[in-house]
Parts: C-alpha cells; structure tokens; sequence
C-alpha cells in the first residue's frame, strides 16, 4: 500500500484531499496541524512514502514540518501545499527539503499527478535497494552509489534527497554536457509534470550548497546561459 501522511488544517480541505487519495490507492493518515502531524509520522509502525504538507498551519507550519521530517528521512517524498502565489513562498518550502508544491486552488487530477509522479520516484529508489543494486559512477572527486543513494565527495558522505539524487545522477550520467531545464524535468520529474520548470533552479541552488566549496561560484553545477546546466568534475 502507499502510504502519504497529509497535514493540513482546513477541515474542508483536508477532507477533499484524502478523498481523492484513497480513490487514487493511497492508504492516508490525516493531521490537522503541524505538531500532530509530527506525532503521527514519528509513531507510525510502517515508514510514510510520501508527505503532503499544507504550508500555513497554526503553531508548527508546513516549513517546520518539512525540515525536520528531512532531517530523519532523505528518502521520503514531500510535497507543500500553499494557497500564496508569491515566489518565496515555492521557494522556500524547495529549500526546506521539499520536493515540489501544489498551489491552491487545485484539481483532483493535478493533485492526483504530482502525488504519482513522486511516488514513482521513490518507489524507484526503493526497488533499487531492494535488489542491492550496487553500481557506482565515479566523477572526479565525487562518487555517487546508486543502491544507498549517498553522494561522496573526497570519501565523505552528503545526504540527498530523492530528486537531488536523481539530478545528481542525470548529470553523472552526461558528464560535460549542457542539460536544458526541460531535459532535467523531464528525466527526473516526468514528461507529464504540471509544474514550473523554475523547481529545477531551485533544486539545484540547494545541490550547490551541499557539494561545491564556494555556492555563489560553482565549479561543478555550472550554468550554461539560455539553456541549463553542466556537470564538471
């Protein structure tokens, strides 16, 4: 069974989004704020593959809840759900650990997407797992193993989310190479994404502060103007 915690305050809300989640074959335990939400997800027996959280929610908010769920789980797939527009709003639940947003108002059918396209994803890495699949691709200083989904950089670990891993691995795979935003969309958020291509930017400034010495002046993840970006190793 796929299992989604959804924390989210507005009863109505709520109550629409796990509707539509148990048609669609998701097993969903419910939270009304932050603090429980944490509760839930810390007592339960069997791991949550995903997490759908509501950004504003009194007491702990959906950031708190997203930064210290990712401090325990890389693998874990999370999505915010924000009624703002506003840019910094998308970004910084991005930059908190999430893997993408949902802006309300939303459709059954874009919130049922964005949950399968990241469950597919995880589900992905656990089969890889699963069946000790054990390669590694090797790019300079950087090594990234492919069963444990750690990156190495000089024989020391750096922890990463599932779509950070899946970048890191797209680009491990065409080392030199200019990757359009879209090509990175596609390969790791699928062709049928809903969302804005500017999630890739976003993950890939947080991808930068893990690995490159000097963030604000890459050697790695190097920018190629009109187009996207280049792995260097």
């Amino acid at each position: 069974m796929k299992k989604i915690l959804v924390a989210e305050d507005e009863d109505s809300i709520r109550e629409f989004v796990v509707i539509n989640l148990r048609r669609a074959g998701y097993e969903v335990t419910e939270a009304e704020d932050g603090v429980k939400a944490l509760e839930l997800y810390r007592a339960a027996e069997e791991p949550f593959d995903l997490a759908l959280l509501d950004i504003m929610m009194p007491g702990l908010d959906g950031m708190g809840v997203c930064a210290e769920i990712r401090k325990d789980n890389s693998n874990i797939g999370i999505i915010m759900l924000t009624a703002k527009a506003q840019e910094m709003d998308k970004i910084s639940g991005l930059m908190k650990g999430a893997d993408d947003y949902v802006t309300k108002p939303f459709s059954p059918s874009e919130l049922v997407a964005r949950v399968d396209a990241l469950y597919r994803r995880v589900a992905l890495d656990a089969v890889r797992s699963k069946n000790n699949f054990n390669e590694e691709l090797v790019s300079g200083n950087f090594t990234l193993n492919l069963r444990n989904r750690v990156l190495m950089k000089n024989g020391e670990p750096i922890e990463l989310t599932q779509v950070e891993f899946q970048i890191m691995e797209h680009f491990f795979s065409n080392p030199g190479a200019a990757l359009g935003r879209m090509q990175i969309l596609d390969r790791v958020w699928g062709t049928d994404y809903y969302g804005e291509d500017k999630i890739v930017d976003v993950n890939i400034r947080r991808l930068r502060m893990k690995i490159e010495d000097e963030p604000s002046n890459p050697k790695h993840i190097v920018t190629v103007w009109g187009l996207g970006y280049k792995w260097e190793d």
